[in-house]
């Protein structure tokens, strides 16, 4: 298997199985938690603070494990990948995280596709949207550029982990899994009519972290050669 065919295939197996964790294990809390939602937001946080550290950990010497549109075009946009890049990662980590996110509705016996009706178009929600995917862009590329990108599996696991209860959007910062989402009408659905409003606050969030990263981190430390995946 080609090099590309074996990153497309990191970055498809490993947004799936970030969908199916998201998905999956707030299906578990919704059920073994009925009625209190601050503890099934807390099960499903810590559910993917772990399922994420572990992804980045297998995936990363595959494809960079970014399992997220906005980390893979700011990545380009600081000149470590080209454009080609995205045309294979992007589309792979969008049908990944559909697929997990089916997946986990068959796991848990619920319809393998229902769409999610659950509204976050609110303007909180958004500009939470913006600052935990700023925050998230910061993190990975503030470690990648001071040569510490071994740490960016616990330290993303954290971050995400912890913006689930300081966002009022619960962190999704990502468009692939934000699509994936819609598939889903359980805790960690997001209706279609919210999908395009919550990228939007992505896409700004990943440029502010982007001016943030070049204003913070403006010479990037030299790297090992398999540390960009």
């Amino acid at each position: 298997m080609s090099r590309t065919a074996r990153a497309a295939a990191g970055e498809f197996l490993g947004s799936a199985g970030l969908a199916a964790v998201v998905v999956g294990s707030g299906i578990a809390a919704q059920r073994l938690s009925p009625g209190d939602v601050g503890l099934q937001l807390f099960e499903n946080a810590f559910a993917t603070a772990l399922g994420l550290t572990v992804l980045i950990l297998v995936f990363a010497t595959v494809s960079g494990a970014h399992f997220n549109p906005v980390v893979t075009l700011v990545d380009i946009t600081l000149h470590r990948r080209t454009w080609s890049t995205a045309v294979v990662y992007l589309p792979a980590q969008i049908l990944g995280c559909i697929a997990g996110a089916i997946l986990a509705n068959v796991m848990f016996a619920a319809p393998a596709v229902a769409w999610s009706t659950t509204d976050r178009s609110a303007w909180p929600l958004l500009i939470s949207e913006v600052v935990a995917t700023a925050g998230l862009i910061l993190v990975i590329f503030a470690l990648v550029r001071t040569g510490r990108s071994h740490l960016a599996a616990p330290a993303v696991g954290a971050y995400i982990g912890a913006a689930y209860f300081f966002t009022s959007s619960t962190s999704f910062a990502n468009p692939a899994i934000t699509i994936g989402r819609m598939f889903t009408d359980t805790f960690a659905g997001i209706s279609p009519i919210s999908v395009l409003p919550f990228i939007g606050a992505q896409l700004a969030g990943a440029a502010l972290g982007f001016a943030a990263v070049r204003l913070l981190f403006p010479v990037a430390a030299p790297e090992p050669a398999h540390a960009r995946g």
